[in-house]
Parts: C-alpha cells; sequence; structure tokens
C-alpha cells in the first residue's frame, strides 16, 4: 500500500486522469484507480469527494446529474479545457519531482 501522505499532492492530478476520456462518477472512479494501482492505492471517500469540491471550486471539473436504470440520479464529473491544462502542468511537475527526488534514492545493503 502507497502511504496517502505520500501521493497526497498528487490526488487531484489522479482524478483529472481518469476523467481525461470520460466523465464518470465518485464510486466508479474510486473502483478504477484501486484497480489501476493494482489495489497499492485505495482513494478515501472524504479524500475524493474533497478534491472533487475543490476541482470544481477551481474550475478544473464540472458536475451534472445523470439518471440511471431504477430512477436513481447520481452526481457525474467531466473535466473542463482548464482541468486538461491544469493536468499537463501537473504532469511536467512530476516529472520534475521524479528527477529531483531520484537524486535521493539509492539501494542499501
Amino acid at each position: 500500500m502507497i502511504s496517502s501522505d505520500v501521493i497526497r499532492g498528487y490526488n487531484d492530478t489522479i482524478i483529472l486522469y481518469m476523467l481525461l476520456d470520460n466523465e464518470s462518477y465518485g464510486y466508479e472512479i474510486s473502483k478504477k484507480i484501486k484497480e489501476l494501482s493494482d489495489e497499492k492505492y485505495i482513494i478515501k471517500e472524504t479524500t475524493l469527494y474533497s478534491a472533487f469540491n475543490r476541482l470544481e471550486k477551481n474550475g478544473y471539473i464540472e458536475s451534472f446529474y445523470k439518471q440511471e436504470t431504477f430512477g436513481k440520479r447520481r452526481t457525474y464529473y467531466r473535466i473542463t479545457k482548464a482541468g486538461t491544462d491544469y493536468y499537463k502542468e501537473k504532469c511536467v511537475e512530476w516529472e520534475v519531482t521524479k528527477q529531483v527526488i531520484n537524486r535521493f534514492i539509492k539501494e542499501v545493503n
């Protein structure tokens, strides 16, 4: 498992990645994150919805309701143009972060 402290700064990036190609809803996003990380990272529900609120407030995603089967209404999210731009910035930042951190990582016997 990955510590939530280690990945905290990249939750927004992960969520935006999940929305790049398709709109989705919270549970589905959470499930896909778990699957794509081979169950090494499980995002907490409170973390996920805090991120949704922050991303929406900043204009990176937008929410809307969609009627599901059996009359259930779900909140869906989609990425905005600003969100795509922000995602690209965070990817560049990640590359620089990896370069810096890799300078401090070595195998210890």
